[in-house]
């Protein structure tokens, strides 16, 4: 349970401490945050969250016909019945106590001043998308020694294979594939600064995805203080 936004991440920068120590740091824009819904655990959902919106939506206005947003007409129709008028391209949902459901309202903006300094977050992103690598860039592989014989075999995995028992390969077993492109979440970030005139929030070290990517922020679920 906890506090949660959706973000958009603008890049790494650094800042300075009291004592002059260089801190890396991650920019995360969250403007545009929306409470789209509430589910209460006493309702039919049988659990307490809320449901946010993020990401401008563009309304297609063309001579002669009715404006139309970019997106779907049900998911259009989710902002409509909540009451907002311009709906978000992205929805999240952040499970919170039913105590803290009544700090929320449909149609209620949140923004940076969400989180406070100091506390731990859990980041999720998509990561950056490389393609089909090898097995030294997919999983560290070594490689083979470059000396001795060794024959355009350099970069190679090495044997897979098993002797007459099992007589196959194990499922999982580390190979060439695809790399990157996938759901990633990095646990227990620290917010060092909240800037909420450019609802901004800066998060110490690195976040999967992108610039430009979209993140979900949400309290840790692994630390006890806050």
């Amino acid at each position: 349970m906890g506090k949660g936004l959706i973000g958009r991440k603008v890049g790494m920068t650094q800042i300075f401490d009291d004592a002059g120590n260089r801190i890396p740091v991650t920019v995360v824009k969250v403007e545009g945050n929306v409470v789209v819904q509430k589910k209460s655990a006493k309702g039919k959902d049988g659990y307490s969250a809320i449901k946010v919106g993020f990401g401008d939506v563009k309304l297609l206005e063309k001579e002669g016909t009715e404006p139309k947003w970019r997106l779907s007409k049900p998911r259009v129709g989710v902002f409509l019945k909540a009451g907002i008028d311009k709906p978000r391209r992205f929805v999240r949902e952040f499970r919170v106590s039913e105590g803290e459901l009544d700090s929320y309202e449909v149609g209620q903006e949140l923004g940076a001043d969400t989180f406070n300094v100091g506390v731990w977050i859990d980041v999720t992103g998509t990561s950056k998308g490389r393609g089909f690598t090898g097995v030294m860039k997919r999983h560290n592989f070594a490689g083979a020694k470059a000396s001795h014989g060794v024959h355009e075999f350099f970069r190679h995995g090495g044997s897979i294979g098993m002797s007459a028992t099992p007589g196959r390969v194990f499922k999982g077993k580390k190979m060439a594939g695809q790399h990157g492109n996938a759901r990633v979440t990095v646990q227990n970030l620290r917010i060092m600064q909240v800037l909420p005139d450019e609802n901004a929030i800066l998060i110490k070290g690195a976040i999967p995805g992108p610039n430009g990517g979209v993140v979900t922020l949400r309290s840790a679920v692994k630390k006890t203080v806050v």
